[in-house]
């Protein structure tokens, strides 16, 4: 069902609000240059800072802009199972197509404590939920059983966010699931890697600022063009880790700030780019022909 391009897409600020103005001309971009889907508010979108209305008003204005042209994967979760309840509740009135669901983050339940978190969300949705396993951030991932049982008791749990880095969990997934079990790249930079050994596609950071370029690459390695991806893998691939040079959202939100498409706002405790690594994303987005040398005008940011 979610196959292909999503982006995870930002939460631009300005003077501390939600910048409805700048998220719906991103939206309408991404949609422009072929995404298959938007994922409002998840890591990228900055969901731990938002208040729930924010949350929930960020989710209603995706799918007003989206108007229905490309699919809305809600980034509903948390590390409260009440909480991510009640928002993916607020996503499915507001007509979203989906949810994503990431690992109860701090707590470190168990493994039966993942099983009966995403259970109950399941459970209180009709919604179709995707599974997002992001070890980094949250401590723990979902194991590989825990992601089979919950996908045989909870028909509603079809696919997954894998952003563990392994290729070899991609396949075990795979092995176990089937190839009807949606499974989506989580780092740009490993969708070519896991896409040949299963996965249907990534939900990009990098397609905030490339959307075209993504989108081309999943769609040439999804239909056996394997080179025209790999090539393109190979331009963008410094970008691709760039954009994690700090914690994202930083270099993300610094990059579309540099592009003209949003004001370079934060959240704290999500902070400015250093001037070092400003000056290396920046260099990375001129060598990648994303922004375009100014001979004799005012550096960028």
């Amino acid at each position: 069902m979610f196959t292909g391009t999503y982006t995870a897409i930002v939460t631009p600020f300005k003077k501390g609000q939600i910048d409805e103005g700048a998220l719906e001309r991103l939206i309408h971009a991404q949609i422009q240059n072929g995404v298959d889907g938007i994922v409002p508010v998840g890591t990228t979108g900055e969901s731990p800072t938002l208040s729930f209305e924010e949350h929930i008003r960020v989710i209603e204005l995706s799918v007003k802009f989206a108007a229905g042209k490309v699919k809305i994967l809600a980034g509903t979760g948390g590390n409260s199972t009440s909480e991510a309840v009640y928002l993916t509740k607020a996503a499915e009135r507001a007509g979203v197509d989906g949810s994503l669901q990431v690992a109860p983050y701090y707590n470190k339940p168990t493994q039966e404590g993942l099983f009966q978190h995403f259970h109950s969300i399941a459970r209180a949705t009709q919604l179709p939920i995707v599974l997002y396993s992001v070890p980094s951030r949250c401590g723990l991932e979902i194991g590989v059983e825990t992601v089979n049982r919950l996908a045989h008791d909870s028909l509603n749990v079809i696919g997954i966010k894998e952003a563990g880095g392994s290729a070899d969990r991609v396949s075990q997934l795979r092995g176990v699931l089937g190839k009807h079990f949606t499974i989506l790249s989580g780092d740009d930079s490993l969708t070519l890697p896991f896409m040949a050994v299963g996965a249907q596609g990534v939900i990009s950071v990098a397609s905030n600022v490339i959307p075209r370029e993504v989108s081309f690459m999943v769609r040439a390695f999804a239909s056996g063009k394997i080179d025209v991806a790999k090539k393109l893998h190979a331009q963008f691939y410094p970008l691709f880790k760039d954009l994690f040079i700090e914690t994202n959202p930083g270099p993300v939100k610094a990059a579309l700030a540099m592009l003209g498409l949003i004001e370079e706002e934060y959240r704290l405790p999500i902070v400015a780019m250093s001037p070092k690594n400003r000056a290396a994303l920046k260099a990375t987005l001129q060598k990648c022909g994303v922004l375009k040398k100014r001979s004799g005008a005012k550096a960028d940011g």
